[in-house]
Parts: structure tokens; C-alpha cells; sequence
């Protein structure tokens, strides 16, 4: 059995891969162009395969029988396509919930409790050269009683909602599919959710209802002060129109996803003035090392069933 992995790379080298070996012979690229993925791939019986496509043009005149996507998303196969050739294609779901909910949640105390201000306050010598014990120039405040909306109430955005339920906020959804029906947590509308949250967090997928969901329009009436987090989709928030907001209005925006990536020169993110409302992180939310140690295991699984 060969066992071709595309994108080991995304993996990161502090996961050890060698579980694969077990079930045959396992030949790793870090990285894999476009222009490579044929070649690579037309000799594998399994594709393990992270973002590089593969498409009508790589299955052609490929004896590939299974591939097996290291992530949830499956939009870099052609799934319509593998059914037609009888390829089984498997991704892997709920390996990195408690990591893209630490990553949030990071956000959220990055900006809240003005840390980064506080420690170079007293790295650049200025406490030693005070009168008073304390020093409290950049207001701060407690996340109990704030109001916290999360649009897409899955897996991740339930635990995302206990969690703040534990620092005794409020919580609020906004179901995109609008076939989400929660008990615990009230459901509003995206309108409301906008509006009237102190904490906005997006853990919903890309389609056609989430493309461009929060833009110019929606966004001018977010709170004075609100924080907004996306460790959903890049695409759901419209990043020009997100770009404008925050310098006409203070808000606080976390970004892990956007719609290319890698950042691309041009993403008018990357223009923004005040650069102290914006932290940009380069799509880490999935990838603890517990989450990717489980991801590996769970694709491990994937081969097991369906070498059985």
C-alpha cells in the first residue's frame, strides 16, 4: 500500500507521523504545488492531503483509492468527481474544539486586559520611576455580566458559549442555517446579536448564507468598544468593509481566518491605521498540539476502516 502525504508540512514536525508506516509504505513532501500534485499522487493506493487539491485533472490516470483530508473542510476535493472513480474521500471533525476556543478566548484577554500595554509600561522602565505603587492609565474591566454572541452554535460554538457561561457572561446565538434550535442559550437574530453584544465570536461555516454575512452595513452598528473575533471562515466577514469599520470606529477585531491564504499583500487588513484594534494570527486556532496529536490519530483511524 503507498501512502503519499502532500502537505506534511501543515502538520508541524513536532507531530510524529510515523503511525502511518503500519499500513504501508508512507512517502512524505513538505509542501506540494499545484504543478506537483499529478506526478506525486498517480502512483499512491492513499492521498493524505491537508489543502492541496485534488481534483478531476490529479485523480485522472491515478490509481488512488482512498484520500484522506487532514482537517474538516472538504472543499480542496472534488468530491462528485472521487465518487465517480470510486474514491472514498474522509476528513476528520472535533479534533480541535478546545483549541480554537483557547485561541478566542486569548483574543479576548489580549484585548480586554491590555496586557501588552501594562508589560511594556514596566520593560520600558517607567514603574521603577513612579511616585505610586500602581498604575492603571489603561482602563480594564471584567468579563462578568457582558453580553456574548456567537454566531454558529456547533460543536466549537457551544464550547465556546460554556466557557464564557463560566466567566458568568451572557450568551446569545445566531443559528446561520437558522436549523439550530438551543435550549440553553437564547436565540436572536443576527440584527439583535450585532447590536447588543460586548463579544462577538463566529464559529460558523462558508456557504452561500455566510459569504460576506457581516459587511459595512451591519457592521457600523456594533458597540463602541466591542470585540470581534473570527475563528470560523475566512469570507464570512467582508475584510474591506471590515478594514473601513475599524478606523472610523473603535472596535476590537481578532482575526484567524480570511478569505486567501496565506494573507496575500494587497488584503486591505493589512492597511489598517490603528493597528492596536486588530490582532491578525495566521490560522493557529485549529492547531494545538493536542488537537493536531488527535487529527493524526483520527486519520490513522480513517485508513484502519477503510482497510477493513
Amino acid at each position: 500500500m503507498n501512502i503519499v502525504i502532500l502537505d506534511r508540512a501543515s502538520l508541524g514536525f513536532d507531530i510524529d507521523v510515523s503511525i502511518f508506516s503500519k499500513f504501508g509504505n508512507v512517502k512524505a513532501y513538505d509542501i506540494t504545488k499545484e504543478s506537483e500534485t499529478k506526478e506525486r499522487i498517480k502512483d499512491a493506493d492513499i492521498v493524505l492531503t491537508n489543502k492541496v487539491v485534488i481534483g478531476k485533472n490529479e485523480i485522472d490516470n491515478s490509481k488512488v483509492k482512498l484520500i484522506c483530508i487532514t482537517a474538516t473542510g472538504m472543499n480542496n476535493v472534488d468530491l462528485e468527481y472521487s465518487k465517480q472513480k470510486n474514491i472514498i474521500v474522509k476528513n476528520v471533525a472535533g479534533y480541535s474544539t478546545s483549541s480554537v476556543v483557547q485561541v478566542g478566548f486569548s483574543m479576548i484577554f489580549y484585548f480586554v486586559q491590555k496586557l501588552n500595554y501594562y508589560k511594556n509600561y514596566v520593560d520600558e522602565g517607567n514603574w521603577q520611576k513612579s511616585d505610586l505603587f500602581t498604575h492603571i492609565d489603561k482602563p480594564f474591566y471584567e468579563l462578568d455580566k457582558k453580553r456574548v454572541g456567537i454566531i454558529g452554535l456547533g460543536e466549537i460554538g457551544r464550547n465556546f458559549a460554556n466557557k464564557a457561561k463560566s466567566f458568568d457572561c451572557e450568551v446569545v446565538y445566531y443559528s446561520t442555517s437558522g436549523k439550530n434550535n438551543n435550549n440553553e442559550y437564547k436565540s436572536v437574530s443576527l440584527d439583535e446579536l450585532i447590536k447588543t453584544s460586548d463579544i462577538i465570536s463566529i464559529h460558523a461555516p462558508l456557504n452561500e448564507q455566510t459569504l460576506n454575512l457581516l459587511n459595512y452595513d451591519n457592521m457600523k452598528n456594533l458597540k463602541n468598544g466591542a470585540i470581534l473575533l473570527n475563528l470560523g471562515r475566512g469570507g464570512i466577514i467582508n475584510e474591506a468593509d471590515l478594514a473601513k469599520i475599524i478606523d472610523e470606529k473603535e472596535i476590537f477585531c481578532g482575526i484567524d481566518v480570511i478569505s486567501k491564504e496565506p494573507i496575500i499583500e494587497s488584503n486591505p487588513l493589512l492597511k489598517v491605521k490603528n493597528k492596536d484594534r486588530l490582532l491578525l494570527t495566521p490560522h493557529i486556532g485549529w492547531a494545538s498540539i493536542e488537537a493536531r496529536t488527535r487529527l493524526v490519530e483520527m486519520v490513522a483511524k480513517n485508513i484502519e476502516e477503510f482497510l477493513k
